[in-house]
């Protein structure tokens, strides 16, 4: 499984705006739930925000991977935000945050949570990569950058 086969157009926000650390929670939230009728934002939001208690998702670099595991969630979601200007996130280098990548998976799905979490954290160690999203011009653009890298850059898909 490649993130680009949980991403879709309506779960990608290009060029938003938000001035906190929760409000990029929540439009998170917002994006995963329309991934499938049976989530409501409001329990997303409370499942990130439980688990950026534990530390920040934060990488560094501009970058985050808000991400969790959800009781009575039967899907594997992602979604993608770009903001127009990087917040405060608490990244590891103190550095303000503009690409976030949300993951949320089934509570039973740990082994295929970590290797989603790999892949992005490789994916995002490639700054020509991280250039390109930046310079996205709307959702369906952000996801062909996404899906040219898997082609050419990607490691070995994660298998179901």
């Amino acid at each position: 499984m490649q993130i680009t086969e949980l991403l879709i157009p309506e779960q990608i926000a290009v060029g938003a705006v938000a001035g906190s650390k929760k409000r990029v929670l929540e439009r998170l939230s917002e994006l995963l739930a329309r991934g499938t009728d049976d989530l409501d934002s409001t329990d997303v939001f409370d499942c990130l925000l439980a688990r950026e208690r534990l530390g920040s998702t934060g990488l560094g670099d501009g970058i985050a991977i808000p991400h969790a595991r959800m009781a009575g969630n039967q899907h594997t979601l992602a979604a993608f935000v770009r903001l127009d200007q990087g917040i405060d996130f608490d990244a590891l280098d103190q550095q303000p945050v503009d690409l976030f990548c949300a993951l949320l998976v089934p509570e039973e799905s740990a082994q295929i949570h970590v290797q989603l979490l790999a892949q992005l954290a490789e994916m995002f160690r490639d700054p020509e990569l991280c250039t390109r999203l930046r310079q996205a011009k709307d959702p369906h653009n952000l996801l062909e950058v996404l899906k040219e890298w898997e082609q050419t850059s990607a490691p070995t898909g994660i298998v179901d």
